[in-house]
């Protein structure tokens, strides 16, 4: 049986962030680029260059193979695309 999972059931990643793959795509606000020369090294969003009218999704869904479900699968789609398997992460900067 396919399905999303209940959060909080797994340990936090070393950077502290809980159920990151797995669940839906994450949107990024990082502009789509072929490569990840010139990205950035401070972990900002790499809002310049590429094609900014498609913006990075992340880690996979529930709906595709385990190999798939890791921090460097990206894809690039349209921002006003929309799926059940597809989300984002609400974040703050202190």
């Amino acid at each position: 049986m396919v399905r999303l999972t209940p959060i909080g059931q797994k340990s936090a990643n070393g950077f502290g962030i809980y159920d990151l793959h797995g669940n839906v795509w994450e949107w990024t606000e990082d502009c789509y680029h072929d490569s990840y020369n010139g990205a950035p090294t401070n972990g900002s969003a790499w809002t310049s260059g590429g094609d900014c009218r498609r913006r990075v999704l992340r880690g996979g869904s529930w709906y595709f193979i385990l190999r798939n479900l890791r921090a460097a699968n990206r894809n690039g789609l349209t921002s006003t695309y929309r799926s059940n398997r597809f989300g984002f992460r609400v974040a703050q900067t202190f």
